[in-house]
């Protein structure tokens, strides 16, 4: 990517796509498109893009779309879809059908709080998910869907489990829109491991690179995933606090805590009252033993926005590393009440079941950070623990090796594996895995006194 001229056509375009994502309530694609333009410098008043021209359908719509966006802002969604019913333009078309899909959720959400057993938690549905899927494929055989229609009808797909389908409609999306965040970020949520990249036709833009640093970091590909942030920084990203916050959580995910904590103080210098990632930040405080950090942080986050998932979380942590375990689920089971899909808050809501060694809620637990994601290895990890406590070594046999998929050059999962080859008898394998967690750098140091107990047992 050219530096100068290139950088202020790629603000020019983020300014543009932050307005057409703020018009049809993507808050989040919006903040992601102002915060990495804010990071650019200011261009000329001649070279600001132009505001986008009214087309007739636009025009006729345009009252209606007025009055359902207020509506919409104050998340009185049902209300909004009614005034925008019989609306053609794309932008009010695509806002009814969003508002439709969004009381679809809101009531789903409001139903799984008021019934956040650990196994009543699946049943609830999104009512209107088919209705909305009806609609809008007939549309999509039409060719009639732009960028955004495309990324709504994605969303739709994924969340009634039809993956590929809905893998293909977001990768389209992305050729349509190609600076639209959201349906990039989707598509990395669908992609499980690196050979899922192989036959994608992606658009050739700059957020492909981006896509690709993101899609890295969340695979464990940690090298390339710093490799693509430099060339980013390089290109004139540098003072990006999203690439700052991404390369902070890749150091933490290959356990580099020094380089991340350094990363995360510069990012609270830099944006003080950000919530986004202190959950990751509060982790790596929790591990290095940190008390009077950890208090600061969830004192300073409270005083922010108690209600936060991420506030939640980092209150969780603190409880549990003073070993208040009951007080510490509490506040990951009110992270689960502001949002069930929060991967963080099961993972660590399970380390503290087992803590309390209440086993059956724990396996729960770590069964819907799976369903949220089957990337965390944290998770498939703590499974095969709690299989262990249960004294069932097959089990945990497949568990840990799913951990150990996900993060093959961790010598945790290595050791984990080891022992369970053990109780199976299965020395042989045993002996593979204890050298291996040697060979990537053992972390607990077990490695080879637990390899030389295994040929004294073969007694060579």
């Amino acid at each position: 990517m050219a530096a100068g001229a290139g950088l202020s056509d790629v603000k020019r375009g983020l300014m543009a796509v932050g307005g057409l994502c703020r018009e049809r309530g993507l808050t989040h694609s919006a903040r992601w498109a102002s915060e990495l333009a804010f990071s650019l410098d200011p261009l000329p008043k001649d070279e600001l893009p132009p505001v986008p021209p009214l087309t007739e359908e636009d025009l006729a719509d345009l009252d209606a779309y007025t009055l359902a966006k207020s509506y919409f802002d104050l998340k009185e969604y049902d209300r909004a879809a009614y005034f925008l019913k019989g609306c053609q333009s794309q932008k009010a078309y695509f806002l009814y059908m969003y508002s439709r899909y969004l009381s679809g959720e809101k009531k789903k959400d409001d139903e799984t709080v008021d019934s956040l057993g650990p196994l009543e938690k699946g049943q609830v549905k999104n009512e209107s998910l088919r209705e909305l899927r009806v609609e809008l494929s007939k549309k999509h055989k039409a060719l009639e869907l732009d960028g955004f229609g495309l990324y709504l009808y994605g969303v739709v797909l994924r969340k009634l489990d039809l993956i590929k389908e809905a893998i293909d409609v977001f990768v389209e999306a992305t050729h349509s829109l190609p600076l639209h965040w959201g349906a990039w970020l989707e598509l990395c949520n669908l992609i499980t491991d690196k050979e899922m990249l192989k036959p994608m036709v992606l658009p050739s833009t700059w957020m492909k690179e981006f896509f690709l640093a993101h899609i890295y970091t969340e695979l464990q590909l940690i090298e390339e995933a710093l490799q693509k942030y430099q060339n980013l920084i390089d290109a004139g990203f540098s003072k990006s606090t999203y690439i700052i916050s991404q390369i902070a959580v890749a150091y933490h995910n290959v356990r580099d805590i020094d380089r991340a904590l350094t990363l995360f103080n510069e990012l609270r210098n830099q944006d003080p009252y950000r919530i986004e990632n202190m959950d990751t930040l509060s982790n790596l405080l929790y591990v290095r033993n940190m008390k009077p950090e950890l208090s600061y942080l969830a004192h300073n986050l409270c005083e922010i926005d108690k209600y936060r998932v991420e506030t939640c979380c980092v209150i969780g942590n603190y409880y549990s590393l003073r070993s208040q375990h009951e007080k510490a689920a509490l506040y990951f089971q009110r992270a689960l009440k502001l949002n069930p899909r929060y991967l963080g808050a099961w993972t660590l809501m399970g380390h503290e079941y087992m803590e309390m060694k209440n086993i059956s809620a724990a396996i729960q637990a770590y069964r819907h950070a799976i369903e949220v994601n089957k990337r965390d290895y944290r998770a498939w990890y703590g499974l095969g623990q709690t299989y262990e406590i249960l004294k069932m070594p097959f089990y945990c046999l497949y568990y840990y090796r799913r951990a150990h998929q996900l993060r093959p050059n961790d010598s945790r999962m290595l050791i984990a594996l080891g022992e369970c080859y053990e109780k199976l008898s299965q020395l042989a394998e045993a002996k593979k895995c204890y050298w291996r967690a040697f060979s990537v750098g053992d972390v607990e140091k077990m490695a080879l006194v637990k390899l030389a107990k295994i040929h004294e047992q073969m007694g060579e």
